[in-house]
């Protein structure tokens, strides 16, 4: 296992984000709380799409291959919907101020929320990916090529974002309710 390999970069990604979910919770001002949370939500849009467009297509391929059959694994369909959930808060959070209500907490959320996903990754997803007739270290090649354009080049708009932009959020569930 290099650390040019799919897996051991996707990793890489991980400890970064955790460090900056770390890093937020020590800081001591909204300032340096934004430019934080601004940092990981890049870091957390780069991994999804690297992850989406590469990374889990090759590991369903190759279950396919393996089980034959075009079912996928539910873990495979829960990453997915983990990434849904995480894109959802950070479109949401893209639209906010980290001076607004309920900022910090749905930031604190998104980074419940990946760190539940990480652990599901690394300690599930990732093992049996390793017992895949994969080639890890072109797919890490490929992968990381796709980051540096998408670090060039900006990160194509996920259809969360759309959504959040056209029906806008609700500050929470409590502030809603008080409206009522």
């Amino acid at each position: 296992m290099r650390k040019s390999d799919a897996i051991s970069l996707l990793k890489a990604d991980h400890d970064l984000v955790k460090k900056l979910f770390k890093d937020f919770e020590a800081a001591e001002t909204t300032r340096e709380k934004s430019a934080i949370a601004k940092q990981a939500i890049l870091e957390l849009k780069i991994h999804t799409t690297i992850e989406e467009e590469i990374f889990y297509p090759a590991v369903r391929k190759a279950l396919k291959k393996k089980i034959g059959k075009d079912e996928t694994t539910d873990l495979m369909d829960e990453a997915d919907e983990e990434h849904h959930v995480a894109k959802l808060l950070i479109a949401e959070l893209e639209t906010m101020k980290a001076s607004d209500d309920h900022w910090g907490g749905k930031f604190t959320v998104l980074s419940e929320s990946v760190l539940h996903h990480v652990k599901e990754e690394e300690n599930e997803m990732f093992p049996e990916a390793r017992k895949l007739d994969l080639d890890y270290e072109a797919l890490g090649a490929e992968m990381l090529a796709r980051k540096e354009a998408l670090k060039a080049n900006g990160v194509p708009e996920f259809a969360e974002q759309s959504l959040i932009a056209s029906f806008g959020i609700a500050d929470s569930p409590a502030e809603a309710s008080r409206v009522r």
